[in-house]
């Protein structure tokens, strides 16, 4: 059976695999298995960008780390991957910062990550690279000589050659895409968004989903991300039971809970939501001291001053919000800026009547597959999501929302409150049969196929 080596910017650690899975573990969870390889930068800043991985083996999976050097850190990662791509994968053109140095980080940094993984690959390996951070992993393997079959998965969105034509090296980028022998996207749009600028940018013969460049062939696939929903229901109904379940339930007192459960990023619409929340109470009255709004926004990169203003906007409307409406016995909005266990979380879904999933843009949002997977199915909540989240595709029985109409926002928050119990039960049933059947064995299985299929390779 061939190996699978997963390569990735971050990767659980070995010691604690799992503890605090973010959405790449949680997606990827059926994947690995004993005798496997994850690589993937330490978290580690040193001096120097280290030239060998440091080894370790957890449960029969081998865990390579790599330390990166202050300065190739602060242009791959703080610079390239989050001031560029991040952005223009977001649509958010107005918020990129290109510099030529952080350019150069980023190739070297994918550069460091081929030539320490070579040594450690055997040649039957399937290597399967994982999101933005990394574009180029497999350019840079193939001037090293492998010629293992080679993946690549986005785990954001892709944008129009309207909006990737702005980058000054999209076309270096698309012809590092080109490398790989399957490239895989969370939707079909995001799918064609890709075959259009290869085509039009890159200048590459597009044939169906095949892109030819370079001498190369590369076929590209759209397949959602997704989680092991029969394990998340499973610690739903045991976070039920716990006595910080029945502490929330009782803080309640009777009022209808909305949660929403988000990284605190520019890109989740998360102003937008506060101020749909607002003029639900503005517009609803009926709905004041009956309802409880819970937003959890963990904070992310700290050192990025977008995210800084994101933060202190937030902070401002949750103030707002609750200076306007709040009463001596009532708080409508209860604001949490740390993460949580994903227990908790679970636990909060399964106690919510409204999941409020409203980004502006997102490449699938695994938060609207764990609320639905989360709910009990006899007295199921409802979901309000964003039509820009890649999890709209599948899940249309949610009440889908242009998540820059605050009042759209509302009107969509006030039907799911009042949505009589039949109706609830009705659309939860087909959004649950949606997640369960797309999970995260259907999405690593998918792709494998893909990739194996080159070679006929096993898995």
């Amino acid at each position: 059976m061939a190996r699978l080596v997963i390569v990735s910017n971050r990767l659980p650690s070995p010691g604690a695999r799992g503890a605090r899975a973010g959405g790449l573990a949680v997606a990827l969870q059926d994947a690995i298995r004993r005798g496997d390889l994850w690589f993937g930068w330490s978290g580690q800043v040193t001096e120097e960008t280290a030239k060998e991985a440091e080894l370790a083996s957890v449960r029969g999976v081998s865990y390579a780390t790599l330390d990166l050097g202050t300065a190739d850190y602060e242009r791959f990662y703080v610079g390239f991957s989050n001031a560029v791509l991040w952005p223009i994968l977001h649509f958010r053109l107005g918020l990129m910062k290109f510099r030529r140095e952080d350019w150069e980080g980023y190739q070297a940094v994918n550069r460091a990550f081929a030539e320490a993984l070579k040594p450690l690959l055997k040649p039957d390996d399937l290597i399967w690279v994982h999101d933005y951070h990394l574009m180029l992993v497999a350019r840079e393997l193939r001037k090293l000589g492998v010629e293992n079959r080679i993946g690549f998965f986005l785990h954001v969105p892709f944008t129009p050659p309207s909006v990737f034509a702005a980058l000054p090296v999209a076309r270096e980028l698309l012809a590092g895409l080109a490398a790989y022998d399957v490239a895989g996207f969370q939707t079909r749009g995001h799918l064609q968004d890709y075959l259009d600028c290869a085509q039009r940018i890159c200048g590459a013969q597009v044939q169906g989903a095949d892109v030819q460049h370079g001498g190369r062939r590369s076929h590209a696939i759209a397949v959602p991300a997704g989680m092991d929903a029969a394990a998340f229901e499973t610690l739903a109904t045991k976070a039920s039971a716990s006595a910080e379940f029945r502490r929330m339930r009782e803080s309640l007192d009777g009022r209808a809970l909305a949660v929403s459960a988000d990284r605190l990023d520019y890109s989740k619409g998360l102003p937008n939501r506060v101020e749909g929340y607002a003029r639900l109470l503005a517009r609803f009255p009926e709905h004041r001291r009956k309802v409880s709004f819970l937003q959890v926004a963990a904070r992310s990169r700290e050192d990025v001053e977008e995210y800084a203003t994101l933060r202190r906007e937030l902070d401002r409307l949750a103030g707002e919000v609750n200076g306007r409406f709040s009463e001596v016995d009532w708080l409508p909005l209860r604001y949490i800026t740390r993460p949580m266990p994903r227990s908790t979380l679970a636990g909060l879904f399964r106690m919510a009547r409204v999941g409020v999933v409203t980004p502006l843009r997102d490449g699938m949002n695994l938060v609207a597959k764990e609320f639905i997977a989360a709910q009990e199915p006899d007295d199921p909540g409802v979901l309000v999501l964003s039509e820009f989240a890649g999890a709209a595709d599948a899940l249309g029985e949610a009440l889908i929302v242009n998540p820059h109409d605050a009042d759209q926002i509302a009107e969509a928050m006030n039907e799911a409150y009042t949505m009589a119990a039949g109706e609830r039960r009705r659309r939860h049933a087909l959004l649950r049969e949606a997640v369960f059947r797309e999970d995260a064995r259907h999405f690593s299985q998918t792709f494998m196929a893909a990739l194996a299929g080159g070679n006929g390779a096993e898995r």
